[in-house]
């Protein structure tokens, strides 16, 4: 009995993993960055499963890890609240319904322009909100002096500025070291601990997979010289090799697949589009190229392929991860990128976000009332998510 009532316990948190994340990769618009703003009102400040310090902390560790960042910090609190299967669940969620479009879009539905639509139209403004709401929130705890407020705003300006796919990366990297001189001899407490249900033995089978798929695919592609495999090399270096996530990983996908012919300029330029209108992350772009070169089977293989090795690096440094965060030099290092999570969110929220989606004073205005429904009348965002989506398509009418 006392075994039948574990595993449904277990079982019902597993469901409710999938239940939430699930429902953010349904609202969740406005990119990579943007996503992070959904997660902070969802995960930390609405059902508190983990406390802003190691929220925060998280951020920073999943913005210098390759691969799709949002996705990552999705698949650690998942870990958190339920091991391996808890992260797994945490990914199916937020992956499964940008999946879906995109696999169906690629398949059925080349000529649809989703991006002129006023449910989309609404969307957008609806990333303003949610996004300004999170730089408030998060600016609020993670830059509350001088210091930090200045890596923040520093950051922001040089992203606008020298957009690059390695200004991210350097960016980052600059902040910890800064954060390393600026803070290593300082206290920072309640510094929690993270409950985790893996092992460090399993954490350290995943880095050693990590790095030996990267060896092993190419010569399998070699040997095996199938489509599959193929598929798999290339998705899996693709999604191995990106730093700085979302974006970044459109020119590495490029290069796999129209080259080789698998996908035409325009169907890659098309999928793209259609990409920047769906929710959850944009690594199910892989999705939508997988389809193109063949089918379901295709998809399927691809979208595990560029998100794996995501998964395999958080599993494998998430165990290690309690130990490391509570020295006063990484402590350092995690102020500072922290700060600069700021300053690329704030980034974020004029470009792509804004400057996609603010086009009249009617924009705005529409803008600042989500805004205040969701920080003065603190309404879910779930309902922000519909009020845009209904009000986008009576304002592109107008």
């Amino acid at each position: 009995m006392t075994m039948n009532k574990a595993n449904s316990t277990r079982l019902h948190g597993l469901a409710e993993i999938f239940t939430v994340s699930l429902r953010l990769g349904l609202t969740s618009f406005g990119g990579p960055i943007a996503h992070l703003g959904y997660f902070y009102n969802e995960y930390v400040e609405r059902r508190k499963w983990l406390d802003e310090k190691s929220y925060a902390d998280l951020v920073a560790l999943c913005q210098v890890l390759p691969g799709p960042a949002s996705s990552q910090v999705g698949m650690g609190i998942g870990a958190m609240r339920g091991g391996v299967m808890g992260a797994v669940a945490a990914w199916l969620g937020f992956t499964l319904p940008s999946f879906l479009i995109l696999v169906f879009f690629a398949l059925f539905l080349e000529s649809l322009q989703l991006n002129n639509t006023g449910f989309i139209y609404g969307l957008k403004i609806v990333a303003v909100a949610i996004v300004a709401h999170a730089v408030l929130g998060m600016g609020r705890k993670l830059t509350p002096d001088r210091d930090r407020a200045t890596i923040a705003i520093v950051t922001a300006i040089i992203i606008l500025l020298w957009h690059t796919a390695f200004t991210q990366v350097f960016l980052i990297f600059a902040a910890a070291v800064t954060g390393v001189f600026l803070y290593k001899d300082k206290v920072i407490p309640n510094v929690s601990s993270i409950n985790l249900s893996i092992s460090r033995r399993f954490a350290m089978v995943c880095i050693a997979l990590f790095f030996s798929l990267l060896v092993v695919l190419p010569i399998l592609r070699q040997v095996f010289s199938f489509q599959a495999m193929a598929l798999l090399d290339s998705f899996y270096r693709a999604g191995a090799l990106v730093f700085g996530g979302g974006h970044v990983v459109l020119p590495l996908l490029e290069r796999e697949v129209v080259p080789v012919g698998w996908v035409s300029q325009e169907l890659f330029l098309a999928g793209y589009g259609a990409a920047q209108a769906v929710p959850g992350p944009l690594f199910t772009f892989g999705s939508y190229l997988g389809a193109v070169t063949a089918g379901w089977s295709g998809a399927i293989i691809a979208t595990l392929a560029v998100f794996f090795p995501a998964a395999l690096l958080i599993l494998g440094i998430l165990p290690f991860w309690n130990s490391l965060r509570k020295y006063p030099k990484v402590q350092g290092a995690l102020t500072g990128v922290n700060a600069a999570v700021v300053g690329l969110l704030l980034a974020a929220l004029y470009d792509p976000i804004w400057t996609s989606s603010i086009n009249r004073p009617l924009d705005f205005a529409f803008a600042a009332v989500l805004f205040g429904m969701l920080e003065y009348w603190k309404l879910q965002p779930l309902i922000i998510v519909l009020t845009g989506a209904i009000g986008g398509s009576i304002l592109f009418m107008l």
